[in-house]
């Protein structure tokens, strides 16, 4: 099992200046492990990256809302990210992984402690996407609540599964804009794929997260911006941003102020970038 790398411990604060109220929208808590242990399922092990790092972090980036997205490496076990929120005061949200033994209350209680979706991994080097029935059962517990479905893909997954983003009766939500690889540019098919979807969908939402991920330049990832607009031209009242800390398994580490001050590149007027950071993320994450 391999150990992945962690942040960058110096973080610059960023020339951008973030409106009041904006949310880093998929973040994560990792630990600390001696608390809240990882899953032994897991794929990887992190450094531990607790609660108070993250609220360090958002300070510096001027950043008041957050929303943790539970990682793989903790599994279905979601106590960290709730201890994390429940500290927060009420700064921020969260989206839970599960499995079909989980309950309508189970959720119910998740929905209190302060989660609005669930998570589904297809990523393949993070195992592969999951049985569709299960993913199935899930959705139908949790169809009632004021939640989303979020889906991790790679780009390839948003052709091979494209009709089954049309059947979920929730809000969808496409991690780091389909992970589609900046070396393939935005005409690939995976990826116009995505954006037609966003365009003739109310359904769909999109994060334009992961530039560092997509990114074939590396630091500071500006080759990642041209997908960043064009999912915001396609849908700019359904796109939400995030910082992605601390980026477990990327091949190189950004510092997150060269992410923040990416933002006004990708949505260039005050509008947009009130929409992106504030508007978008308190509709769908009920702040």
């Amino acid at each position: 099992m391999k150990t992945i790398a962690p942040p960058d411990p110096d973080t610059r604060r960023p020339e951008y200046r973030a409106p009041p109220g904006s949310c880093d929208a998929h973040c994560h808590v990792f630990g600390p492990a001696d608390v809240f242990p990882y899953a032994s399922t897991r794929k990887y092990t992190p450094p531990d990256a607790p609660k108070e790092k993250l609220r360090e972090l958002h300070d510096t980036l001027g950043l008041e809302r957050a929303v943790i997205v539970q990682a793989s490496c903790h599994g279905t076990d979601n106590a960290a990210m709730l201890d994390a929120i429940a500290a927060s005061d009420g700064r921020y949200r969260g989206v839970c992984n599960a499995d079909d033994s989980f309950t309508e209350s189970q959720f119910a209680e998740l929905h209190a402690g302060g989660i609005r979706g669930v998570r589904f991994n297809f990523v393949k080097h993070l195992g592969g996407a999951p049985d569709l029935d299960k993913m199935r059962a899930i959705i139908e517990k949790v169809r009632h609540l004021p939640w989303h479905v979020e889906l991790h893909f790679d780009a390839k997954d948003l052709l091979e599964y494209e009709s089954v983003l049309d059947e979920i009766p929730l809000p969808v939500v496409i991690d780091h804009m389909g992970r589609a690889p900046v070396v393939d540019g935005v005409g690939q098919a995976p990826f116009q794929s995505l954006l037609s979807k966003l365009r003739n969908s109310e359904n769909l939402w999109v994060k334009v997260s992961g530039s560092e991920r997509l990114s074939a330049e590396g630091p500071p990832f500006s080759d990642a911006l041209p997908f960043a607009r064009a999912c915001i031209d396609a849908a700019p009242d359904r796109v939400i941003w995030g910082t992605d800390w601390p980026h477990p398994n990327v091949k190189v580490m950004p510092n997150d102020g060269d992410l923040v001050d990416l933002i006004p590149q990708m949505a260039p007027t005050i509008d947009l970038q009130r929409q992106l950071l504030v508007d978008n993320p308190a509709r769908l994450f009920g702040f």
